[in-house]
């Protein structure tokens, strides 16, 4: 998508020991304004992850096609910060989130009565990763949209493994969330039966694992994209929880 030749390899970490011109440290404090920290990073991923959930998926149902245009909008956006030394690493993160939603425009918009069809679209992103894997190009990117997938994969085992693929299919003929009452009430009562509250302790552990497990002790970018994917999916599927509930 984007051409790595006019531009040199994204520097993920760069070193508090580095020299200036002529052979001076420079400061910490002035690397820490050139870039980002990991939490910055962490933190705008754990914000990203949540545009496709509560943007683009109420969008797509009114104007599907208006939320796949917009998928153009963030690739310029993200090639136009990713041709600045000062904002590439912004560039990248967010080249990242246009995969996300590019998926997402695509699912919400047209196949979300379907949820077996939720992942194969969600994964459409997967080619691109793997080209930028051999191309070294927006490894950020590239972990947050690894990080995105993983969350939604794990999420979507839960709906599998609790039986809730039938109440899934009757929510999404309705054109608003409360006229969805009963589904809901009959996926809610799964959810709460010991099978579901089993399932969802089991899945939410692996997730939180496996996020805290990839910045254990890591400072670099990629890590802290990926993990901040990852974490904030056990906050956008209890918001989802705690919405279904109120419709009790």
């Amino acid at each position: 998508m984007f051409p790595t030749s006019c531009s040199p390899p994204l520097q993920e970490e760069p070193s508090l020991a580095s020299q200036g011109p002529v052979g001076r440290e420079i400061p910490r404090s002035s690397l820490r304004r050139r870039f980002p920290s990991h939490h910055a990073i962490g933190g705008a991923a754990a914000v990203l992850v949540c545009l496709p959930v509560f943007v683009a998926a109420p969008l797509v149902r009114y104007s599907p096609w208006l939320s796949l245009a917009m998928t153009l909008g963030w690739l310029g956006l993200s090639w136009r910060l990713y041709s600045r030394p000062r904002t590439r690493i912004w560039g990248d993160l967010l080249y990242g989130f246009t995969l996300t939603w590019l998926a997402g425009s695509f699912y919400w918009g047209w196949l979300r009565w379907e949820p077996l069809w939720h992942m194969p679209v969600e994964a459409l992103g997967i080619p691109m990763v793997w080209w930028g894997a051999r191309q070294r190009f927006a490894r950020i990117g590239t972990w947050f949209y690894l990080g995105s997938l993983w969350g939604t994969a794990v999420t979507d085992l839960y709906i599998y493994s609790v039986g809730l693929l039938p109440e899934w299919r009757q929510a999404m003929r309705f054109e608003r969330l409360d006229q969805a009452t009963v589904p809901f009430m009959a996926a809610l009562d799964k959810m709460a039966a010991p099978w579901g509250v089993a399932w969802g302790i089991g899945l939410s552990l692996l997730l939180l694992g496996v996020g805290l497990w990839v910045i254990q002790g890591s400072r670099r970018l990629h890590h802290w994209a990926f993990a901040g994917a990852v974490l904030n999916t056990l906050l956008v599927d209890g918001l989802f929880l705690w919405g279904a509930a109120l419709l009790r």
